[in-house]
Order: structure tokens, then C-alpha cells, then sequence
């Protein structure tokens, strides 16, 4: 076996974040906060029967959702999939306490598996499904957010006017110890919407309190998972498009491009922006799809000439402008008051290749 050892680079990285706190610190809210601003096409695998559906329409807000009922790890790792497979930018889990404590959840699947009184045998039987449970979340393609339910204390504190007044806190979150290990940013949630860091692999969140987490939150953690792709410009990334004829690996380069967002990638005019590239190459990715599945068997291969490929390869640039061919063909005729009796032969398709040089 060959070993290779390459530069360590963040280009497939997607946020990982857990958010803990009792009832009524905005769990729900807040992951949805961070999700759309971390991307746009949202599911929540949703344990709080509709709760988050009820947010639906708040700031513009739209997203699918699959309410659970039974929450085995076997299960979890059911969903997992078939959302892997739906292209989802972000998946909010909301609570995965749920699927420690919840029905059917680790500590029922503990219970139903152990010999007597011996909890060891059940653990030894269900820990496998947890580690795989927990090997669908972090293998997700999409940014990942969890929420969790915090168990619930009371405390005596002094409020504004000198009064003692029972105050309730979360405390320890419901799920096994030490699972916060396997994200980049874990917070805890007060009453009062403020999130505190708890743990992070982003040293600039290190132990702050965050009040009213949001769009500037995922915007900070976007910023750190893009670090080091500044380089890549919308060009670039329509040049790789054009060159890709995998479908599955075109949707792929879409579901990239709209995490990314290439904010720092220069754009032309409204034709050569990062959303309206994402949906033309999402466009040829499924159209690409479809062809596959009409085409026979056994084509017959069209000799290639210098013409035709010349001008398949313009037809694909000015797609990815936004023009027509026979809108090219016109503007280029008007422009240039030129008189063409065929726009197939090669000279033409060279000088209008040459009039349209500037789509790559």
C-alpha cells in the first residue's frame, strides 16, 4: 500500500453544532437562526411534535421537516440517509435528547437487551447502534445542528429590585457524556436567549456569550469553514462546472457552491453571480440525469467535426450567461452588421466565439 500525505485543507468541512439549554431558552429558534444563514435548503428531523413548524414564514423562512415518533438510533440512521440523498444544506436535530431518553431511545434499547439485573449485557448489545447513530450525524453532507434538552434546577438569585427569586437553570445536557467532543461549536442556552460557548475548534468563539445568536453567528462560522478557498473565483468554478459531465458529481459541485456562496469571488454582472451559477449548474446536473436515462443503449457516435464542437462549446458558455443561441446568433449578426448564410460553418462559429470571448 502506497501512503500519500497531502496539505490539510477545510474545502469539504461543514459546521457541526450542538446547542443545549432548558424549556424556553429559543433552541428551536435559535437553529433555525443559524441554519439560514449557513444555507438554504433546511429539514428539521423535528422530536417536539411540530414545534419548529410553527416558525414557518418568520423571516422568510422555509423548510421541510419529518416528524419523528420513534426514536431508536436505528431509526435516526434511517433518516440520516434518505436526507443525505435530498441534497439538504442544513439538518437541524431537534432535541437529540430524544434519542437517549425518548421512546425506543438508548436507554429503553439498554433496558429491553440487558440479562436480569445485568445492564452491562444491554450495553454491550446497544452500543453498537449508538456509534453508528452518531457516525450518520457527523458523515452528513450538509451543515449539521442538534439541539439539546438540558435538565432543569432551580436556584435562589437577587433579581433588579433586591428580591430573592427562584431563577431555573439548565444544567447538565441530556445525552450521553462527552458526545459535545464531536462538534466544532457547542453552546449553552439561559432563558434569556444568551448562548455560551462551551467548547469550539473556532478560537475566536472561545468562551463568549452571544446574546440573541443568529445571522452574524453563522456568518462567523461560514467564515471560518470557507478560510483558505478565497482563491476560488466564479470563473473557476464555471470552468470545472462545463468540464464536469458526471451528474452526480455536478450536483455535488452545486451543493458546494451553495454552501460556499463564494463571497469573495469577483462577478461580472447579474449573469456571473454565485446563486444564479448554482442553479444553471444544479440545471445541468439534472438534465444531464435525464438524458442518461433516454439514451440507448448502444448510441450511434456522430463523427465529430471542428464546427460542432466549436459550437457545442459555445452553446454552453452562453448557457451559463443566461443567453439563448439564437439570441447570440442575432445580437452578434446586429452587432457587427455581419451577413452570414449559415451560423454552422466554422468561420462563423470562430467569430462568434471571438464576439462572446469574454464567457469562459
Amino acid at each position: 500500500m502506497k501512503i500519500e500525505f497531502e496539505d490539510a485543507t477545510k474545502a469539504e468541512a461543514k459546521a457541526r453544532i450542538a446547542l443545549a439549554g432548558p424549556p424556553g431558552s429559543g433552541k428551536t429558534y435559535t437553529a433555525l437562526s443559524l441554519a439560514f444563514g449557513l444555507g438554504k435548503n433546511v429539514v428539521v428531523v423535528d422530536t417536539e411534535r411540530g414545534s419548529a413548524s410553527k416558525y414557518v414564514g418568520e423571516n422568510g423562512w422555509q423548510f421541510k421537516r419529518f416528524n419523528a415518533v420513534s426514536y431508536s438510533p436505528k431509526s435516526l440512521v434511517e433518516i440520516l440517509g434518505a436526507a443525505s440523498g435530498e441534497g439538504f444544506d442544513v439538518l437541524i436535530l431537534d432535541s437529540w435528547s430524544h434519542y437517549w431518553e425518548g421512546t425506543d431511545g438508548m436507554l429503553e434499547q439498554v433496558d429491553r437487551r440487558k440479562s436480569g439485573s445485568n445492564t452491562f449485557s444491554g450495553w454491550k448489545e446497544a452500543r453498537p447502534d449508538e456509534r453508528r447513530m452518531i457516525d450518520a450525524l457527523l458523515s452528513f453532507p450538509g451543515h449539521l445542528i442538534v439541539t439539546l434538552r438540558s435538565k432543569v434546577e432551580y436556584a435562589v438569585e437577587e433579581n433588579d429590585r433586591g428580591k430573592k427569586v427562584p431563577v431555573k437553570v439548565g444544567l447538565k445536557p441530556i445525552q450521553r457524556d462527552g458526545v459535545e467532543y464531536e462538534f466544532d461549536v457547542v453552546g449553552d442556552l439561559d432563558l434569556n436567549n444568551t448562548l455560551t460557548i462551551s467548547k469550539t475548534r473556532l478560537s475566536s468563539l472561545a468562551k463568549r456569550s452571544i446574546q440573541e445568536p443568529g445571522l452574524e453567528l453563522a456568518a462567523e462560522i461560514r467564515a471560518w469553514l470557507e478560510d483558505g478557498l478565497s482563491g476560488l473565483t466564479v470563473g473557476e468554478y464555471r470552468e470545472a462546472a462545463l468540464a464536469e459531465n458526471d451528474p452526480d458529481r455536478l450536483l455535488q459541485l452545486y451543493r458546494d457552491l451553495e454552501g460556499l456562496q463564494l463571497l469573495s469571488a469577483p462577478t461580472v454582472d447579474e449573469h456571473d453571480t454565485p446563486t444564479v451559477l448554482g442553479e444553471l449548474v444544479k440545471a445541468r446536473g439534472l438534465a444531464l440525469r435525464e438524458a442518461a436515462k433516454k439514451a440507448p443503449s448502444n448510441p450511434v457516435q456522430e463523427p465529430a467535426t471542428p464546427a460542432g464542437e466549436a459550437r457545442a462549446a459555445l452553446a454552453a458558455s452562453l448557457q451559463f450567461k443566461g443567453i439563448a443561441w439564437g439570441d447570440a446568433v442575432n445580437k452578434f449578426l446586429a452587432d457587427t452588421g455581419t451577413d452570414l448564410e449559415t451560423t454552422e460553418d466554422h468561420v462563423a462559429i470562430k467569430a462568434l466565439t471571438q464576439h462572446y470571448r469574454g464567457v469562459k
